[in-house]
């Protein structure tokens, strides 16, 4: 058992590190290293407003603030586009106006397709990106395509972004010079410093020109040397005085679900059963100032709208991963990232109420949320694997999160969590930080230590391993430093779990270990008309050991990727090392292959597949694996999209086949009009054994078919209505598949925004 004593000695070296990287970081490098100063553009305030419908014949577009977009900045690098593009912005007291005209030689070969929010990136596109705290950190970016569908983003210095969906009117029309796009954002809407003065804001426009390539194309050229894009925007001063309103908006729901469901035993169906829910709650936004939000929910809306799709669950070693889709959740999530998976809400089942602050104040970032959940879930990590229990008990849990900023783009944080139920708890905390000592050069880390008791429950689980019966402890331990450059790239990865380290609302399947990792890669640009656009070759090595320093993983891998006409792509990968498992080492190879291009203007297909060595983690035991998966997306026109979608795996050992799965899915949407659309989705999965190649009970064959059909009216992201129909039926070797629950469902929100 780790004891606090025995790991305030391990952690020695690791606090030296901690302290060297924040001493490096205080050393602040000069403005200049990281792009020059620009001349901000003014934006100029005007008193009348506009009708958003994407003729831009309102009075507002002659006064505006007008930019073109001069740099076509990938695949080739700062040349003149191949079309030209302006955007327009304006503002008056409640609203940010801004318009793109973009021209187009063929407009017939603009790809524009009716689809629901953040559906629209297969299409043409223009964006709006603001930094507009100015401290090139994060930027909020907003999307439109040439008919005004949606998307919004919120995107990070480390490359990360979170889903973002704030109110907001487009308009979107194709013309015969091309097409034009009319926006207005509600300041209420928006993240910035308040100011009686003149405020400064970074400021991106973006065109995506899909043709025989992909055409990117910006306000400035992009220098490839220097990875802080947000360091590089053009600058804009204006807003001075603007208040976003009372911001405040409260967002009532109401759902109701009857559910039809009934057992099946030795191949004898039993009788439905019905049961019925109605659920009445709301949540609220209020906008203490303008940069900071308190969220209360009270029996939030989690209704099944949006089902997971089925991931291959047979022979994994370690927990699969599901992301986050319920909005209370998503809204400012941005502010719980962390390099470790500290934070997943996920683990949170069936919260009863919640209240969440995020927000920032000059270089200050701040994270905090509370939740009752009715159910407690526990994800118990290991070397060798992770286990899953669920213990019928309220938990009240709580995470804080802050953030401060140092010099031009560095940063340090902390993070504490705590979950607490009658008779168990998990309190975890840390520090992290990332420090850019040059425009090439990142150290990102983070130290985490953490105290937990299982409940009773969980103990006396027969299908768990043994774990610590008093209270436990245990510290967790990440850095890494990334040299990106146009070319050359290297990188070296250190991270290490104690076998006690556990972070209940976070995301961590396995501890009891010390990973390294290094490697190197170089990148080769072309220009856009070329056959090829980008190559990309390199090589890594990787070594891992648990606490009692048996060799986990050892081996070396090497990648090339390809980027050419047609949005065409290719990437290899090989491997050949070893791993340990349950007292065994394994001697594997593999090779992973991923190929996708646009077929035409309307189809686009993708396919993956694995093939070499594999654990049979069942068995203990080599096998020889087949993994593939295949993609094809067709557009029947700008109302109705198809995907089709199916993965398959085999696994061959000594004495036959072991397994065969499949698992297909099928998507139909028909979108009538910016805001409603219906769409079916059908899912199948088919597990097939051969039983006589387990060493413990196995059955012959599993199957399970999920249909869903929704109907959906949404008039922004809160306001909307959903009805839909799904079931789910399921069979064995014992019984054909026969359906096993229906539910039919309804939901209704509103947002009442003051």
């Amino acid at each position: 058992m780790d004891t606090p004593a025995r790991l305030r000695k391990n952690n020695c070296l690791k606090y030296i590190v901690v302290l060297i990287i924040l001493s490096l970081g205080s050393l602040e490098l000069p403005l200049s290293a990281f792009g020059e100063e620009k001349a901000p553009n003014r934006v100029p305030k005007i008193d009348s407003s506009i009708k958003v419908d994407a003729v831009l014949d309102e009075e507002v577009w002659d006064k505006a603030l007008v930019m073109e977009l001069k740099y076509e900045v990938r695949p080739s690098e700062n040349v003149p586009p191949p079309v030209r593009t302006e955007v327009l912005l304006a503002y008056n007291e409640t609203h940010l106006f801004a318009a793109f005209r973009a021209y187009d030689p063929d407009p017939t070969q603009i790809r524009a397709r009716f689809s629901d929010r953040d559906q629209l990136w297969e299409d043409d596109w223009v964006a709006l990106n603001f930094d507009t705290f100015n401290d090139e950190r994060r930027s909020f970016l907003l999307v439109c395509n040439p008919l005004g569908i949606q998307a919004d983003n919120i995107e990070e210095t480390n490359a990360n972004s979170s889903e973002w969906d704030i109110i907001w009117e487009s308009q979107g029309k194709i013309t015969n010079a091309g097409y034009q796009v009319e926006i207005a954002i509600p300041f209420s809407s928006m993240r910035f410093q308040r100011s009686d003065e003149d405020q400064l804001w970074g400021f991106d426009a973006i065109r995506s020109y899909p043709r025989s390539v992909r055409h990117h194309i910006g306000l400035f050229p992009r220098d490839r040397d220097n990875n802080c894009y947000l360091c590089q925007t053009e600058k804009l001063i204006g807003f001075a005085g603007v208040i976003p309103g009372k911001n405040l908006e409260i967002d009532p729901t109401a759902s109701y679900a009857l559910t039809q469901e009934r057992t099946i035993d030795d191949g004898i169906s039993g009788p439905f059963n019905d049961s019925r829910s109605e659920d009445i709650g709301f949540t609220a936004h209020w906008g203490v100032t303008p940069n900071v939000t308190l969220s209360t929910a009270v029996n939030p809306d989690f209704s099944q709208v949006e089902a997971d799709a089925s991931q291959l669950d047979i022979n994994t070693q370690f927990a699969l991963y599901y992301s986050e889709r319920r909005p209370f959740f998503l809204n400012g999530i941005e502010y719980f990232n962390t390099r470790l998976r500290t934070v997943h809400t996920r683990t949170l089942a069936d919260p009863r109420w919640g209240a969440k602050l995020t927000g920032k104040e000059g270089g200050h970032s701040i994270g905090a949320f509370f939740v009752e959940d009715e159910i407690t879930n526990y994800l118990i990590p290991s070397s060798q694997g992770s286990d899953i229990s669920n213990v019928d008990k309220k938990n009240q849990s709580a995470v804080i999160r802050y953030k401060y900023d140092i010099g031009r783009s560095s940063n340090i944080g902390m993070v504490a969590t705590d979950r607490e139920t009658d008779d168990a708890y998990n309190r975890m905390g840390g520090v992290d930080g990332g420090f850019r000592f040059t425009p090439q050069d990142w150290v990102r880390f983070q130290y985490l230590y953490s105290v937990s008791q299982y409940p009773v429950e969980v103990l006396e689980d027969e299908d768990i391993n043994d774990q610590p019966e008093s209270e436990f402890y245990g510290s967790a331990f990440d850095v890494s430093y990334n040299h990106s450059t146009s070319g050359l790239d290297w990188y070296g990865v250190y991270r290490e779990m104690t076998p006690n380290f556990r972070a209940d609302l976070g995301f961590i399947p396995q501890v009891d270990f010390r990973y390294s990792e290094a490697g190197l890669g170089y990148t080769w640009q072309e220009d856009s008309d070329n056959w090829w656009t980008s190559l990309n070759w390199g090589g890594a090595y990787e070594y891992e050991v648990d606490f009692r320093s048996t060799i986990l993983n050892r081996g070396v891998g090497s990648w090339f990727n390809f980027s050419g006409q047609r949005e065409s792509y290719f990437n290899l990968y090989g491997r050949t090392g070893s791993r340990h498992y349950d007292s065994k080492e394994f001697d594997l190879s593999y090779v992973w292959f991923e190929y996708g291009f646009q077929a035409t203007g309307d189809l686009s297909m993708e396919l993956e597949f694995q093939i070499g060595e594999q654990i049979d983690y069942e068995n203990t035991r080599k096998g020889n694996q087949f993994w593939s998966e295949y993609d094809i997306v067709y557009q029947f026109g700008k109302h109705l999209s198809t995907s089709f979608t199916q993965e398959y795996e085999h696994l061959n050992v000594s004495g036959g086949r072991l397994y065969t799965a499949n698992i297909s899915y099928l998507r139909l949407v028909y979108q009538f009009n910016p805001r409603m659309f219906v769409r079916t989705v059908v899912q199948y999965v088919d597990y097939r054994f051969d039983p006589t190649l387990y060493e413990d009970e196995q059955s012959l064959r599993y199957q399970a078919l999920f249909n869903q059909f929704l109907f959906s009216y949404k008039l922004n992201p809160q306001t909307v209505f959903y009805l839909g129909y799904s079931d789910y039926s399921s069979g064995e070797e014992e019984y054909v598949i026969r359906q096993t629950n229906r539910t039919v469902f309804a939901k209704l929100g509103y947002a009442f925004v003051l």
